[in-house]
């Protein structure tokens, strides 16, 4: 279920750059069909690409339901209820099981900077407070904590933990997590430059940014990918190569909203802190999306 191209999907809002920028439903739905047809694999709501840190909980947890109430489960719908607050995940985690979703995607706690110690216990406790599905997700240039692979181990062990984003961008890790956490635990890449050679090496599957943009090259580079075809994956690569980078110039989802925009998709709409693109990298990321062949 939990495998291929899934797109940690942008929350519109509407025009403007402020505290409260309002949501913008309408857009979002949209957004779900053209990735719906566009062959996406899975969609993720409210992970850090969804802003899921500037949205109070009650819009965090609206945004969750109106993705898998939108999507009817014509893909499966993985919900961010991540948090650095173990009692705010729980709660989080627990209201997205009820909305309906087929699994909760939860960061490492963020800005604590806990032990491996904590981070398992930290787990453990959302997994054994709520039934449903978990992933892991391991982005330390984010959360300023790393979980080790043996970490991640220990947590394999609980029945309702399946796998983990790893974001660390270390292809070593793949062959350390595959031995450490055995074949059933489903190892999935955060990082769109290394996903290709993440999948060649064992990944089911991209839990991804560039997919937000370029959805259907995004599904075509993992078939070939989980399908052992580097040739194929390596020549649909190339084509997404600018976009892997183009899109983190600046604080996901900066870049990746404004490229949606340009598409015509989504309003120009953010939360503060994060503000618009800088002007000199609207030049580059034009060029990356011709050279993926999106229209603009």
């Amino acid at each position: 279920m939990f495998q291929g191209s899934m797109v940690a999907i942008v929350t519109p809002m509407q025009s403007g750059i402020g505290p409260d920028t309002p949501l913008d439903l309408d857009a979002l739905a949209e957004l779900i069909e053209f990735h719906l047809e566009n062959q996406t694999d899975a969609i993720v709501a409210v992970g850090t690409t969804g802003e899921s840190a500037t949205l109070n909980e009650q819009e965090h947890c609206k945004v969750m339901g109106f993705v898998i109430e939108r999507v009817r489960g014509r893909v499966p719908v993985i919900a961010g209820t991540g948090a650095n607050s173990t009692t705010e995940a729980i709660r989080l985690t627990d209201w997205a099981k009820r909305a309906g979703a087929q699994a909760c995607l939860l960061v490492t706690p963020y800005y604590n900077k806990p032990t491996q110690e904590g981070l398992y216990r930290h787990h453990k406790a959302v997994a054994e407070a709520v039934a449903i599905p978990q992933i892991l997700y391991n982005v330390p240039g984010r959360t300023a904590c790393d979980m080790l692979p043996e970490t991640a181990a220990r947590l394999s062990q609980i029945a309702n933990i399946i796998g983990i984003k790893e974001a660390t961008g270390d292809l070593e890790r793949v062959n350390r997590l595959r031995a450490l956490c055995g074949d059933e635990f489903i190892l999935l890449s955060g990082d769109d430059a290394t996903a290709m050679e993440f999948m060649l090496r064992g990944g089911k599957g991209v839990i991804s940014v560039t997919a937000n943009v370029a959805p259907k090259a995004m599904h075509e580079m993992c078939m070939a990918a989980a399908g052992g075809k580097r040739e194929q994956a390596q020549k649909i690569n190339q084509r997404l190569e600018g976009l892997h980078q183009g899109l983190f110039v600046e604080s996901n989802p900066i870049p990746v909203k404004w490229a949606l925009n340009k598409m015509g998709l989504i309003r120009p709409g953010l939360r503060l802190p994060l503000t618009w693109l800088s002007e000199r990298y609207h030049g580059p990321l034009l060029e990356s999306l011709a050279q993926a062949g999106i229209p603009h």
